[in-house]
């Protein structure tokens, strides 16, 4: 060993974090020590060694094919670039109606809409527990006119729309309908995504309402019904964003995502439906941190794993149930910062590339102040004109899953299928998911998990330019306009609700409940009496009051 080497060596004894590397020629070096965001541990240099074992009809499959490794269709990008979106819903329904003409005529090609809180609640305006919270995240929806207001001039036979929300999806749906209907619009001609993953509500952002076991059946509910009335539907969105940023590493919200997403494909087998009835409707949508590569590895190997359990274990036949169809929220905002905000549009137009390469077919990007408050219109376009640059300026949309056989992503790629799957041997042998939520096992493992990675940043081992590393003792708040909600939102929204209760028709009103009571008792679809709801202008909390004394009300076991 040289004087050189031993040097190396003796450093690398001596300063925590570093290890050595030897090269091919025997030369050693000190080098700092890199760990993927699940913990492994990664090499300095990938070879064809790291490779070897790799088969390409097995592994990867050209586009389109099975395994789906490298994406959904042949010409990828080249045909159809990925839906446009950008994640918004405001104040009232007439102002997010504006927000959403505006993003159109800017070039956003689908909507995605934000409920504030009581709303997915399953709350109306004027109730107690809504007080400060109507309109400030996200529109607020009471009832049928709200929606109305909001695609008010939007057609609906021409747009798709995805709803992040889950416990009163169904109800959502109906309204969506029903705003269809009015239009002309035949639900064969309806195209969009619910959230409707109730599962994950319980581990990440909790606005639960009932009990696991009835949220999995109105789940299932409206699975069946978009299978049987709505077919251009997804009927259920699985998300792994949510359960990132609460706080569990990418790969552990992963497996847990796929573990939610079979149990739905349970509820449906349950009731007699065979897994290529149903399975084509699924989509997910993945977040991540900003590691490049790992990202693109990560929808890689996720849609590979997906496709190989829904063949090997629920005997799927049609490809399309293979696919793993992924809608990508670039940009978490609990990964983007309040300090230096605008270093946020960096980030972003990284984790765009990420999605991009990673095959996503639908996008959306946080606002760079979304760390401070719902985006402005003008943050809203900055996003939005990331995604077209991206798109059209940058050459990603040219070919086809370029990464492919470099030794690193595909390293990477058989890295994150194995963990994913260990995770989800884990987490089915202690019981699977439901139970996993009921005791808690699966909240405390993600509290953890977030308790590390806060760790980590204030050691400055996950590095967060302007924030722990590079830090301006001289910053000033900025001085950027920031959205902030009108103050008399919630009694305009008041307002309006109750005069949507003193015009309707109140005997009609009172036969829809009544039927919805008695089917839900029953245990039986709970689509079709909500059809009859929405229609009398039942309010989004009488409706899901009735059902809080049906199904009763989950309680949040103790976490620590």
């Amino acid at each position: 060993m040289t004087d050189q080497a031993r040097a190396f060596r003796r450093t690398a004894e001596v300063v925590p974090g570093t290890e050595e590397y030897t090269d091919r020629n025997g030369k050693t070096y000190t080098v700092r020590q890199a760990t993927t965001a699940h913990g492994t541990p990664k090499r300095v240099v990938y070879g064809p060694e790291n490779t070897a074992s790799l088969d390409y009809d097995r592994d990867l499959g050209d586009p389109g094919e099975y395994p789906f490794t490298r994406g959904l269709f042949p010409t990828g990008y080249r045909s159809r670039l990925w839906t446009f979106r950008q994640y918004s819903g405001l104040g009232t329904a007439a102002d997010t109606n504006a927000r959403y003409k505006y993003l159109l005529s800017l070039g956003q090609t689908g909507l995605s809409v934000a409920f504030d809180l009581p709303t997915q609640t399953g709350l109306d305006a004027d109730d107690p527990r809504a007080y400060g919270e109507v309109g400030r995240i996200g529109v607020a929806v009471s009832s049928l006119a709200d929606m109305e207001d909001i695609f008010d001039g939007i057609p609906l036979d021409k747009i798709s729309t995805s709803f992040t929300i889950n416990a009163p999806s169904n109800y959502v749906l109906c309204m969506y309908l029903v705003v269809a209907e009015k239009q002309g619009v035949p639900w064969s001609e309806v195209r969009g995504t619910l959230q409707n993953d109730i599962l994950k509500e319980y581990v990440s952002r909790g606005t639960w309402i009932y009990p696991p076991e009835p949220s999995i059946r109105m789940t299932g509910d409206t699975i069946e019904f978009c299978l049987k009335h709505v077919p251009r539907m997804n009927p259920v969105n699985v998300c792994q964003g949510h359960m990132y940023e609460s706080g569990a590493n990418e790969v552990y919200a992963m497996a847990l995502t796929n573990l939610n997403a079979e149990v739905y494909i349970q509820e449906m087998l349950r009731r007699g439906y065979h897994v290529d009835d149903f399975a084509p409707l699924f989509t997910f949508i993945g977040s991540s941190d900003i590691k490049l590569f790992e990202g693109i590895a990560r929808y890689r190997a996720w849609r590979r794993l997906w496709a190989r359990r829904m063949k090997e274990k629920y005997g799927a036949k049609n490809p399309k149930s293979m696919m793993l169809r992924i809608a990508n929220g670039a940009g978490a905002p609990t990964t983007l910062t309040r300090r230096e905000p605008l270093n946020n549009l960096a980030r972003l137009t990284f984790w765009m590339l990420m999605a991009a390469l990673g095959g996503t077919q639908s996008m959306t990007i946080c606002g760079y102040d979304e760390a401070y408050a719902t985006p402005t219109e003008e943050s809203a376009k900055l996003s939005l004109r990331i995604q077209q640059i991206v798109a059209y300026e940058t050459g990603i949309a040219d070919v086809v899953d370029p990464l492919a056989g470099s030794y690193y992503v595909e390293t990477l790629t058989n890295e994150i299928e194995a963990k994913t799957l260990e995770y989800m041997n884990e987490i089915e042998a202690a019981g699977g998911m439901v139970a996993g939520i009921e005791s808690a096992r699966i909240q405390r493992e993600i509290a953890r998990q977030a308790y590390e990675k806060e760790k980590e940043i204030n050691r400055g081992e996950r590095v967060m330019v302007g924030v722990n590393k590079f830090r301006d003792p001289n910053e000033q708040e900025p001085d950027f306009p920031i959205y902030r909600p009108d103050s008399s939102i919630h009694e305009r929204q008041i307002e309006r609700l109750n005069k949507v209760r003193r015009e309707r028709d109140n005997v009609a009103l009172e036969r829809s409940l009544r039927a919805l009571r008695e089917v839900a008792t029953r245990g039986e679809n709970v689509i079709p009496p909500m059809m009859e709801c929405v229609r009398a202008y039942a309010t989004v909390g009488e409706v899901h009051g009735l059902l809080r004394e049906v199904y009763g009300e989950f309680k949040e076991p103790a976490i620590l």
